[in-house]
């Protein structure tokens, strides 16, 4: 009895001092907090909330929103020799793109360690993040659903830039962005991280650097943890086969070297060259001097700190944090500015009233689908835009019709550029004027990556049928193309109100 009363009055006083324990707690997650930012402002509300919940989806919404997994809208890297795909794709009725990926059947053999694995992952929530917001396990197929980063990753910008390299206050938020990932993720209980590389980095539409969730998940249960040179694989990896915290920050060590010299530096080779005082040789000549001396030894010296081949001899993530904090000197400079990268607005969420099988298409910018349809339109819509006497039968009309013919073959066998050239030749006699002509051509301009004047043929289509729902749809289709996501919303809802009319007027007559 009075073992009973003892337990009870024990359990009474920790109720009692619950609160004060729960205050304690809420501070320690504030501490974190304020360490995962370092000491820069923290991102807007808007920026840090989180859109999506984790949850299932089935494999035809994936379908439907990858166009069946189509190789146009495969965003890895190494594009379909990749092991595991990437691709990009869009919910239906939803404005924000997602990224999937694709796992091979044989990967995970066990759907229920793969959905504890994934729904691991998906409690991950941070705005340094490119957060796990779903997965699919259905039959063999095991997929992963991200959200979707549309400026490349941080390979593309440091090896593989077109016209300008990444500035250095750049690539020093790069570097705290990712510590911040990391530090984030080990506070949580989640510190190993799989096979981090510039890959793994990928740029959101504002241009903010963010860790890849795939990381966090092995590419297989049985499957290696590291795809990369095993020169730039930890040792103890070498030894052992597993991953550890520690290996994690060898990892960041040769991101931050990559960032250093704008190359793929093996860490040995860096490392001889950071002994032999050699600091300044390992910097990108890209940057033409445009750096500072110290921050750049600071990061050299982190580098070479976090490439120590004993483990326990390297730093942990809140050191990252602390060392990379106080040279973040530019904070209030946007990152797409930094990045040289147009800010992508979010495109509009597609209209409340059902689409038709055209418009989910073009709300989806799906060409391909598109252009099906099309094809099993026919010229069904162009009935009575012509009205031809008998006289304007002539030889010259004949190879007018000719030269339509051969767009229309050229246009079904996906031949888009010939398809131009045809269909050029019937709109320049003038004698006929065919809106779906216009909406083909303009199709193949947006095919071949052309959408001014798309949208002008869309444009065209309208001028000679004005109520026609698919000329609506294809300049909503080009104005996207073009950046201009409200007037493409605009123009995608206009559509879709032309289309309910039409129908309306079918069922009444």
């Amino acid at each position: 009895m009075g073992c009973c009363q003892s337990s009870m009055l024990l359990r009474m006083g920790e109720r009692e001092t619950h609160p004060e324990k729960e205050k304690e707690k809420e501070k320690e997650k504030e501490k974190e907090k304020e360490q995962a930012y370092g000491n820069h402002p923290r991102p807007s509300a808007d920026k840090e909330a989180v859109d999506f919940s984790f949850s299932e989806f089935s494999l035809a919404e994936l379908k439907a929103a990858t166009n069946n997994f189509s190789s146009d809208y495969i965003v890895s890297e190494s594009g379909e020799k990749a092991p595991n795909l990437v691709y990009k794709g869009r919910l239906q009725n939803q404005s924000r793109w997602i990224a999937v990926k694709k796992f091979s059947k044989a990967a995970w053999p066990d759907p229920k360690q793969f959905v504890e694995e994934a729904s691991g992952v998906g409690k991950l929530r941070h705005p340094r993040l490119a957060n796990l917001i779903g997965y699919c396990c259905d039959g063999d197929e095991r997929l992963l659903v991200a959200e979707f980063m549309p400026n490349d990753t941080l390979a593309k910008h440091l090896f593989h830039w077109e016209t300008q390299t990444i500035e250095w206050a750049m690539r020093l938020r790069v570097a705290l962005y990712i510590a911040q990932a990391l530090h984030y993720c080990s506070s949580e209980g989640r510190p190993l991280y799989h096979d981090l590389n510039a890959y793994r980095v990928l740029f959101d539409q504002e241009g903010d650097p963010r860790l890849s969730c795939f990381g966090f998940m092995k590419n297989s249960r049985d499957g290696k943890s590291y795809s990369t040179n095993l020169a730039y694989t930890p040792p103890e990896y070498l030894r052992n086969g597993r991953v550890t915290p520690e290996s994690v920050i060898y990892s960041f060590g040769t991101v931050l070297l990559d960032l250093l010299s704008g190359k793929h530096i093996p860490p040995s080779h860096a490392l001889d060259m950071i002994q032999g005082k050699n600091n300044m040789l390992l910097m990108d000549s890209h940057l033409e001097g445009k750096f500072s001396t110290e921050e750049a030894t600071v990061v050299v010296n982190l580098a070479s700190k976090c490439l120590q081949y004993e483990p326990r001899e390297r730093p942990d993530t809140k050191d990252l944090v602390t060392t990379l904090s106080p040279l973040h000197t530019k904070p209030d400079v946007p990152s797409h500015i930094m990045l040289v990268i147009p800010k992508q607005e979010e495109a509009p969420s597609t209209p409340q009233r059902p689409l038709s099988a055209m418009g989910e298409a073009c709300s989806r910018m799906d060409l391909t689908a598109i252009h099906q349809i099309l094809v099993a339109t026919h010229y069904r819509d162009d009935e009575g835009t012509n009205e031809l006497s008998f006289q304007e039968w002539t030889q010259q009309m004949r190879d007018m019709l000719e030269a339509r013919k051969r767009g229309d073959y050229a246009f079904r066998d996906k031949d888009f550029k010939t398809a131009i050239d045809n269909y050029s030749q019937f709109i320049d006699v003038g004698t006929m004027v065919s809106p779906t002509v216009f909406a083909r051509r303009s199709l193949c301009y947006l095919l071949c990556d052309q959408p001014d004047p798309a949208l002008r043929d869309a444009m065209q289509a309208q001028c000679v049928l004005p109520d026609w729902p698919t000329a609506f749809y294809m300049q909503s289709v080009a104005l996207a193309k073009l950046d201009m996501h409200k007037d493409a919303a605009d123009m995608l809802n206009e559509a879709a109100a032309l289309e309910e009319k039409r129908q309306r007027g079918t069922r009444g007559s």
